[in-house]
């Protein structure tokens, strides 16, 4: 990656924020002649002060150093979902039914999170292994119930209902009486 891309990430990023280079200096603690430079690709930024910037502006580090050259929002129209990415399954595969993912962030660099409109249709299979992981989910109920086993417990999301759990304790999104469903979840991994 060039001086100038770190500089013009930098740039970007800052005047998204409605933040002069003298406001950023200040936030950061970093010398305004360093910021100007690094911006301009004279300078070839050291740690340290990266590292500043970088919390002053409110992102992690590899923001600016990815190869993602995208810093904006990432926008999905519902026209769209059928051009998202699709998954099979979060994991290997759900006993619960049929999960198919569209991913509704792609295009958005360093995300901590990753949001799905996901279709449920019912596989008649009775098996209900439960799987765990790092992080946390938040679903949606937006058409059809779905069920949610959750360590030993069970609930049932109506259209409009939502549920927010850790993902660590054993738990299965699956269809209820055999319905189809629609949602959306938001899943959150550390990395």
């Amino acid at each position: 990656m060039s001086d100038t891309t770190i500089g013009r990430k930098i740039t970007e990023l800052r005047e998204a924020l409605l933040l002069s280079p003298e406001q950023l200096a200040e936030r950061s603690g970093a010398e305004l002649a360093v910021i100007k430079g690094i911006e301009a690709g004279e300078i070839i930024p050291s740690l340290a002060p990266l590292i500043r910037i970088t919390r002053a502006l409110g992102v992690r580090l590899g923001t600016l150093l990815d190869d993602d050259e995208n810093l904006g929002p990432a926008l999905v129209r519902s026209i769209d979902y059928s051009q998202s990415t699709r998954l099979k399954a979060l994991e290997t595969h759900s006993d619960g039914g049929g999960l198919i993912f569209n991913a509704l962030a792609e295009g958005k660099a360093s995300r901590h999170m990753e949001p799905f409109y996901i279709t449920l249709e019912p596989s008649g299979e009775s098996s209900h292994t439960l799987s765990a992981h790092e992080g946390e989910e938040w679903l949606f109920a937006l058409e059809g119930p779905l069920e949610i086993a959750y360590g030993k417990e069970t609930y049932v999301l109506q259209p409009g209902d939502s549920i927010y759990y850790d993902s660590i304790v054993p738990h299965q999104v699956r269809s209820y009486e055999g319905a189809s469903a629609k949602f959306v979840a938001v899943v959150y991994t550390p990395a």
